[in-house]
């Protein structure tokens, strides 16, 4: 459905928001979304097909914005590796977390937290599995370039990438405050990252 940017629109997606934040999708009810702006159901529903696609359109902004980091990443890593860059690894998801999720924390709050019964509601487990589908290609490349990668079977790996991404998830999950969310960051890096970088043989 084409991004509508009519003021009604607009005030539709801001009462959806709040509901969604309130009752979650699950309980969420698109007749008090509607009554919060004065609009009625047949007035909601030529802005969307069903209350699915309406939580689609709030999140899937947050969720494209956050994969096109990730993919930046990757070949950002990818390239710098080939051309034996020392820019190698200097942009982790400590980096994401900091400039693009935590500044934007109701946003992705809505996508982990409140999507229950969507197509959603797995998120935070495929972004796991999507990291460790690239880390068991990445890993090779690195050992093949002289990095004593140290050998870490599947299930091990995705235990780390587990942690690892709840770890960094939970301000976000919990609703933390950007100033306490920032300084968890910083534990997560001091503890993750000498880890990581002993993994990786760096």
């Amino acid at each position: 459905m084409p991004r509508d940017k009519t003021a009604s629109h607009i005030r539709l997606m801001a009462a959806a928001r709040e509901e969604f934040m309130e009752y979650g999708f699950e309980k969420a009810s698109m007749r008090r979304i509607g009554d919060r702006i004065g609009m009625t159901a047949a007035g909601v529903y030529r802005h969307c097909r069903d209350k699915a696609d309406l939580f689609d359109q709030l999140v899937s902004p947050a969720v494209q914005d956050m994969h096109a980091w990730l993919m930046g990443h990757i070949q950002r890593n990818s390239e710098a590796l080939q051309n034996g860059s020392a820019q190698l690894w200097q942009d982790t998801e400590i980096n994401m977390m900091r400039d693009l999720i935590y500044p934007r924390m109701d946003e992705y709050r809505l996508l982990l937290s409140k999507a229950q019964g969507t197509k959603y509601e797995n998120f935070l487990h495929e972004l796991v599995e999507m990291h460790q589908r690239e880390m068991e290609k990445f890993l090779p490349l690195l050992k093949q370039q002289g990095y004593a990668v140290r050998d870490i079977s599947p299930s091990e790996l995705h235990l780390l990438l587990s942690a690892y991404t709840t770890a960094l998830f939970e301000p976000v999950v919990h609703g933390y405050g950007l100033e306490e969310a920032l300084r968890c960051l910083d534990t997560v890096q001091a503890f993750f990252m000498p880890g990581w970088k002993q993994l990786m043989g760096f």
